[in-house]
């Protein structure tokens, strides 16, 4: 999936992602090759490889000589050598690392495939590619309403000019062979440009087009994968998938090339587990094979005629009964080696830091009980004054009242009261 507007500029680099030929999402390059070499020079007295490699569209990648010693980084737009004419494509890797992919694909440099580079791309050149490259979209629907109307049963995925505008490549797909003769005639007619039809398979048109898997994650075909290898159900079976055509096919309509990535690994767990096809045969019956944990190596069995009834036992231990059967000998019942396996919840670590908890980074609002009892006590004692204060203020209100009322009625209220003189006894 490329971005919206992947258009070159007037300087010959892409609009998009506007990083100077590398997109930084690495969307736009499709099968991008990393370049870890870059930053490293070559030991003294060794020449730099002459080879790059060049991307056109859709990541139709070729390799190509740099005969005329051009100064080439990855992102320069170069003119190659066609058949006829030239082409446009952008370098996508240089140096030490173009030598390993060509041996990887098993390309020699001496071969007739590998062509030369005529030059970088001027401005003239790229607006003659831009233009080109905006005539294919309205060229393949015509080109598709043209193949219905002849009832040819094909379908033309894509459309591919040469960078020269010179010719332009079909890209179909057919389930049988279509005589389509007729069909160039009339594209000759209407387009006006040299035809060659190509046909590719359901594969290689996901993997030109690209799209969205069932997983999320854009197509393995037209990010990295670079080789087809073939897919059968039998992978499916090896890892128990259920044999659903519309879970296990791709957009190509084929099975996922994913179901090969795992495969090794499930066939490497199964070399100690027994074939669920063969029958325990115990003192207490035959017993069959419900299910399977391949990497805990764990079997289920149930006894013919109890199906409710299943008892999980080790690989080892049904290995031990197999071998007891080809000597004609009778196993033990299977709840005896079901009782040893007895569920443990083993800790390997202690969480101590909190590291697996999706809410490690939120910070809740800790209670600090000290000072909520210090609040409490001091609304308690501000609660207390209030009421004292207003418990003396009532008071000196009422006391108030009766000293008024106590005044009115006693007109010596200002004098001293003095106490009286005791008076004396008198003697019997």
């Amino acid at each position: 999936m490329s971005c919206n507007s992947c258009g070159t500029g007037s300087d010959g680099k892409p609009k998009g992602c506007k990083s100077n030929g590398s997109c930084t999402s690495d969307s736009c390059n499709k099968l991008t090759v990393f370049d870890w070499l870059a930053n490293m020079s070559l030991p003294n007295g060794q020449k730099p490889f002459n080879c790059v490699e060049v991307r056109f569209k859709n990541g139709r990648k070729a390799f190509f000589k740099n005969t005329e010693n051009l100064s080439l980084a990855i992102g320069d737009i170069v003119a190659t050598e066609a058949s006829p004419g030239h082409d446009i494509g952008m370098v996508t890797l240089t140096g030490e690392l173009v030598k390993v992919q060509m041996k990887k694909k098993r390309v020699k440099i001496d071969s007739e495939d590998v062509k030369k580079i005529y030059r970088k791309a001027t401005q003239k050149d790229i607006d003659i590619w831009t233009k080109c490259r905006e005539r294919e979209e309205p060229m393949k629907v015509r080109a598709r309403q043209m193949a219905i109307d002849l009832n040819l049963k094909m379908k033309i995925s894509d459309i591919e000019f040469q960078g020269d505008g010179s010719k332009a490549t079909f890209y179909y797909t057919a389930e049988e062979r279509v005589d389509f003769r007729e069909l160039i005639k009339g594209f000759a007619r209407a387009f006006n440009i040299r035809i060659e039809m190509r046909q590719i398979g359901f594969r290689q048109e996901a993997a030109r087009l690209g799209g969205i898997g069932s997983c999320g994650r854009e197509l393995c075909c037209s990010t990295w994968l670079t080789d087809f290898r073939s897919v059968t159900t039998a992978a499916a079976r090896y890892q128990q998938l259920s044999l659903n055509p519309q879970k296990l096919a791709g957009q190509c309509g084929k099975l996922k090339c994913c179901l090969n990535f795992e495969l090794d690994s499930y066939l490497d767990a199964l070399k100690d587990i027994p074939n669920r096809n063969i029958k325990l045969k115990t003192v207490k019956g035959n017993a069959v094979c419900q299910k399977i944990d391949i990497f805990k190596g764990e079997l289920w069995y149930t006894y013919e005629g109890d199906w409710m009834s299943w008892h999980k036992i080790k690989a080892e231990d049904a290995n031990e009964i197999i071998a007891l059967n080809r000597k004609d000998e009778k196993g033990i019942a299977l709840e005896e080696y079901a009782s040893d396996l007895i569920e443990t919840v083993k800790i390997d670590f202690e969480n101590v830091v909190g590291q697996d908890s999706l809410t490690r980074f939120d910070k809740p609002k800790q209670k600090n009980n000290r000072r909520k009892n210090n609040r409490n006590r001091n609304q308690k004692n501000t609660g207390a004054k209030k009421q004292r204060s207003n418990n003396q203020n009532r008071s000196a209100k009422t006391g108030a009242k009766k000293t008024h009322t106590h005044s009115k009625n006693n007109p010596n209220r200002n004098r001293k009261n003095n106490n009286p003189k005791p008076t004396p006894k008198k003697d019997a």
